[in-house]
């Protein structure tokens, strides 16, 4: 047992190593279990029982070839930061000089608990931290003390930024679990698509035509029922929500972090664990059945690499892999180019009006307007500035958060009146540019810079591009200014039209779209303006790349459409 030598934690982990009697010591598996040292449960010290289970029956066996890693990380400052602190640990070690001082690994840092400097790595506790092979799989396990219908188990697997595990360990877990130990495999769910009406009558629609179809032709399997398609919906929209926001769902994350394929298992007895004849029974059950994951994952002479690593689950058993769910998104993002080619090639065509031909000073020049080359660089200037100004407002939080402005809703309140005094500095740069570009041009550079975030987006967390794309692509699409609708002669459509933009930049806002769906999982009544601000800083924290997505190109878009849908028509505005 020794301190941790980083610089993020005071906890204390207990870690203990089994070398393969049968190895060669380069690949190992971990287990990890979370514990608070200064506030004990019972669920936890049943956790660290069962661990200790597993751990000395594996010391007395002989038949595994990986070596045995056994991690009790102290959570009394989270279960997260405990697991990360030793990862850095084991793949970033220490070395001494001569001198017996250490000459790399030394970091000061504020101790945020004992408000204080001081120095977390010192010479004779850095040759002690005791080493096994390359990780192969790591299995955080606990115990959950909760109502249940039946022994039940969790699998939680996203990690940071939507990485998911390689599902191959998913279904080793799910069959043991299932097949084997008789336990009920779950993965947390939208209560609220549960219980929604309308996702029932289109399960119920499904399996009637479901039962139709199979009348004409039996060899058609369409036979999913109405609590099958209800439960998958709201499965993988949990599945992409939290792929989408980027937290880790465990301290699994940090393994994922280097590239180790992990997962939570939450336990969770039917009865309740003071009862000690069916304490002894879940205990017996879970220990077989992560001796058979063990066993499973011993077996391999490599890593996990054959299956799907990018993927979202609709059940424990089902999920919908990359090559099927890349096909909506492009289809989404589709439009956008050709509908930008559109507008840009109509608006050279047709030309500007004698209005927009007189920019003012600092605009493009009348000679440059007219060339069809050049006139789109107006656009362009207001679409940059407004992207300028979407980095702007992502680094204000930083500087907000020193201010001794404790209750969010202030801090919120007072970013948002920063963000817009920006915005109408950016604007008095712009000047009159931002109006005699023409709506068109701005537009269709508008939807060219949100085709390429989205498609870049895409690479790196494709549930927060498949999310924004939703809101994003109708936005940008059906903008048109405000007063042509009104001087339109088709009253009934250009109403429609005004509906559908309303609709959607109340929507389309980044702080009503990530409070809508904050509240589908939570109860609406528990969200409020400081509530965005607690989000965007738990994004910022864990280094999600879905707050750069919102702040750099959705608000940006947002502002952008919203500038659009006010946008004057000056003189004769041409049709694209």
């Amino acid at each position: 047992m020794q301190d941790n030598s980083s610089c993020t934690s005071f906890g204390l982990n207990s870690v203990g190593i089994i070398q393969a009697p049968h190895g060669d010591g380069k690949e190992s598996i971990v287990l990890v279990t979370p514990y608070n040292a200064e506030n004990h449960r019972q669920d936890e010290a049943l956790s660290l029982g069962l661990a200790f289970s597993i751990f000395s029956l594996l010391s007395r066996v002989t038949w595994f070839a990986k070596d045995i890693v056994w991690l009790a990380a102290d959570s009394r400052y989270g279960e997260y930061i405990a697991v990360d602190t030793w990862l850095k640990d084991y793949h970033n070690p220490s070395f001494l000089s001569d001198s017996g001082k250490i000459v790399s690994g030394i970091c000061f840092e504020e101790n945020i608990y004992h408000l204080m400097d001081r120095l977390k790595v010192n010479g004779p506790k850095c040759n002690v931290f005791k080493r096994a092979g390359t990780m192969a799989t790591a299995l955080v396990f606990t115990i959950v003390d909760k109502e249940e219908e039946k022994d039940c188990l969790t699998i939680h697997a996203e990690a940071s930024n939507g990485q998911m595990p390689n599902l191959d360990l998913i279904s080793i877990v799910h069959y043991l679990a299932v097949h084997r130990q008789g336990l009920h495999v779950t993965i947390e769910t939208m209560q609220s698509l549960l219980k929604s009406a309308l996702l029932k009558f289109i399960g119920e629609m499904l399996q009637w035509f479901g039962k139709l179809a199979k009348q004409f032709n039996p060899k058609w399997k369409f036979d999913i029922t109405a609590a099958e398609y209800v439960e998958g919906t709201a499965t993988l929209s949990s599945s992409i929500y939290y792929q989408a926001i980027g937290v880790p769902t465990g301290s699994h994350g940090a393994f994922r972090d280097y590239q180790v394929d992990a997962v939570t298992l939450e336990l969770s007895p039917r009865f309740p664990l003071n009862n000690d004849n069916s304490r002894y029974a879940f205990l017996l059950r879970s220990d077989r059945l992560i001796e058979g994951i063990i066993r499973s994952v011993n077996n391999f002479l490599e890593k996990f690499h054959q299956s799907f690593f990018l993927y979202v689950l609709t059940a424990p058993h089902k999920f919908v892999s990359g090559k099927v769910y890349m096909i909506p998104l492009a289809l989404l993002i589709a439009p956008l180019p050709i509908v930008a080619a559109a507008l840009f090639s109509g608006s050279v065509k047709l030309g500007l009006s004698a209005d927009e031909m007189n920019p003012e000073p600092g605009c493009a020049s009348d000679t440059e307007i007219s060339s069809g080359s050049w006139k789109w660089l107006q656009a362009a200037k207001v679409v940059f500035m407004i992207h300028l100004w979407g980095i702007i407002v992502s680094l204000l939080p930083s500087i907000l958060s020193q201010l001794p402005l404790i209750i969010p809703t202030n801090l919120m309140l007072v970013w948002a009146a920063r963000a817009i005094r920006t915005l109408l500095i950016c604007y008095l740069v712009l000047g009159t540019c931002s109006i005699h570009c023409g709506w068109e041009l701005l537009k269709s550079v508008m939807i060219a810079a949100a085709s390429m975030g989205l498609s870049l987006m895409s690479v790196i967390n494709f549930s927060t591009a498949q999310t924004g794309a939703m809101l994003i692509v109708p936005m940008c699409l059906l903008v048109q200014p405000l007063r042509k609708q009104v001087e339109a002669s088709v009253c009934l459509r250009s109403a429609l039209l005004v509906i559908c933009n309303l609709a959607l930049a109340v929507v389309g806002f980044p702080t009503v779209a990530l409070l809508i769906s904050r509240g589908s999982f939570e109860d609406f009544g528990k969200t409020s303006i400081g509530t965005f601000w607690e989000l965007s800083q738990l994004l910022w924290s864990w280094n999600s790349i879905t707050y750069l997505y919102l702040l750099w190109i959705h608000l940006p878009c947002w502002v952008l459409c919203l500038h659009i849908f006010l946008y004057p028509c000056i003189g004769r505005s041409s049709e694209p």
